[in-house]
C-alpha cells in the first residue's frame, strides 16, 4: 500500500522531485499544485493525501496547460515514488481539464509560490480558490471534499462566487439542482436561493 502524503512527506517528495530532475540536467519546472496537497503545504487541512494534483504548469508567469507531461518529468515522479514508496501515480495531472474549461478570475495573482530546489518552483492555489475547487468536487464526490470545503469556513460570498464559477464548468440543469441541494443540505441555504 503507498505510504500517505502529510506536510513533512509532501515537502520531502518535492525536495526529492527538484532533485531528480537536477539529475536529468531538466530545465526548470513550475507546477501549479491545487487539491489535497495543496491544502497541506499551505496549512489550511491538517490530513493526508496520497498524490499532488497538477492543474498546470507555469511559463514565464503565464499559466499553460499541463497535459501531457513532459518526459522527464514523468521519471522524476517514478523514481520518487521508487524511493519513497509513494503511489506510481503520486504527482499526476488529473485536475487539467479544469485548466482548460476555466479557471477562477485572479488565480494567478492569489498563487503561494515555494522553492523547491533550482529545478523546482510550486505554486499552491489559495484559500479562495480552493473553496471553489472543493465546492465543485463536493458536489457529486462529497466524502472528503466536504470535510475539506467546511473546514476552510467559507462565507457566504465565497460561496456564492464560487457557485457562480462550478456552473460555467458544468452548465448541466442536473448539476445546478445538485449544488443548490448541497448548499442546503450543508446549512447555507441562503446561499442556494441565490442560484
Amino acid at each position: 500500500m503507498p505510504a500517505p502524503i502529510d506536510h513533512q512527506a509532501l515537502t520531502a517528495a518535492l525536495h526529492q522531485l527538484n532533485e531528480q530532475l537536477y539529475l536529468q540536467d531538466a530545465p526548470v519546472v513550475e507546477l501549479v499544485v491545487c487539491g489535497g496537497s495543496a491544502l497541506i503545504a499551505t496549512g489550511l487541512v491538517l490530513r493526508t493525501t496520497h498524490d499532488v494534483d497538477i492543474l498546470a504548469f507555469m511559463d514565464s508567469r503565464v499559466l499553460k496547460d499541463s497535459e501531457p507531461l513532459p518526459d522527464y518529468l514523468v521519471l522524476a515522479a517514478r523514481n520518487v515514488a521508487r524511493n519513497l514508496g509513494l503511489a506510481a501515480d503520486w504527482l499526476n495531472n488529473g485536475p487539467a481539464s479544469q485548466f482548460r474549461l476555466g479557471l477562477p478570475e485572479g488565480i494567478q495573482e492569489r498563487l503561494h509560490r515555494v522553492v523547491y530546489g533550482e529545478r523546482l518552483v510550486v505554486h499552491f492555489i489559495s484559500r479562495y480558490d480552493q473553496i471553489f475547487f472543493k465546492t465543485f468536487a463536493a458536489v457529486d464526490r462529497a466524502g472528503y471534499h466536504v470535510s475539506d470545503l467546511l473546514a476552510l469556513k467559507p462565507t457566504a460570498a465565497e460561496l456564492l462566487a464560487a457557485a457562480q464559477w462550478c456552473l460555467t464548468q458544468d452548465v448541466s440543469e442536473e448539476f445546478h439542482a445538485m449544488i443548490k441541494i448541497m448548499f442546503t443540505q450543508l446549512g447555507w441555504p441562503d446561499v442556494s436561493q441565490r442560484l
